[in-house]
């Protein structure tokens, strides 16, 4: 039997190492808020842009300033999240570049149908914290430096009262869990519409306060700066950028529904 010569079969073994690593799917690391990836919209969002593009997601749900955290350190190619102040002192401090605002929902202050602390349908987020701390309610914060605890905090300092002592359960949890905690306590918390809306068969707590212009809750999409980390994939990460920012992925956001709920509103052209 003739033998192959060596030099053609290591030519034939680097064709097929090449063309097995053309095949491999590109991926980008987004470090996003639990509320975007406990919603169920990314399930939507991904499966898409990787039709579009032939590029993956791998999400990485987390807290805001975890995930803020987590692209100082170079450790994923963008994020999605929602703390404004937060997320332009990210762009300032030249970590992060190209920053879209994609979409908005709003907080609520959820609580047992009793309503111990009697906030219902109070307009005031603030004057409604300030009743549930004047009652001794049990008050559940996630205490982790998320999007929603940076707003439950602002909120606070609104009221003029530093929160503490029992009735104050700071649990370092993400927001589905700190509602399903809430829960089992017969307590008050604050969520974002769009998981309280994903987990609302699971517990008994009704919104009690929204609409105060306080609750507004935008999220905004960053890539990190590979001036900083040169080995981010950056130009991938543009590409979901303008898909999330783009006409597809903003009709896939406004069309999202749980229940025939909306749980986010595409950003509108005009605030551009």
């Amino acid at each position: 039997m003739k033998q192959i010569p060596r030099f053609i079969t290591l030519l034939v073994c680097l064709v097929l190492l090449v063309g097995c690593s053309d095949q491999e799917p590109q991926a980008i690391r987004l470090a996003t808020t639990t509320s975007t990836e406990s919603s169920g919209l990314l399930d939507v969002l991904v499966p898409a842009f990787w039709a579009k593009t032939g590029i993956n997601v791998q999400v990485m749900p987390m807290g805001t300033g975890k995930a803020l955290r987590t692209a100082r350190d170079g450790n994923c190619d963008l994020v999605l999240v929602h703390a404004p102040a937060a997320e332009q002192q990210f762009v300032d401090e030249g970590w992060g570049v190209n920053r879209r605002q994609v979409m908005y929902n709003d907080f609520v202050i959820l609580g047992p149908a009793s309503d111990p602390a009697q906030v219902r349908a109070i307009a005031s987020a603030a004057e409604a914290l300030k009743r549930i701390a004047a009652s001794g309610s049990i008050f559940v914060s996630r205490g982790d430096n998320s999007g929603t605890h940076k707003k439950e905090q602002e909120l606070w300092q609104a009221t003029g009262l530093e929160p503490a002592g029992q009735w104050y359960r700071s649990v370092g949890k993400g927001m589905g869990e700190a509602l399903i905690m809430a829960n089992q306590m017969n307590a008050y918390v604050l969520s974002d519409r769009g998981t309280f809306i994903k987990f609302r068969k699971k517990i008994d707590l009704v919104v009690l306060v929204a609409g105060d212009k306080m609750l507004y809750n935008p999220y905004g999409v960053i890539a990190v700066n590979p001036a900083k980390y040169p080995q981010v994939k950056y130009v991938q990460a543009l590409k979901f950028i303008e898909f999330l920012t783009s006409e597809q992925g903003q009709k896939l956001i406004a069309d999202y529904r749980l229940d025939g709920e909306i749980l986010f509103h595409p950003w509108p052209k005009s605030s551009e």
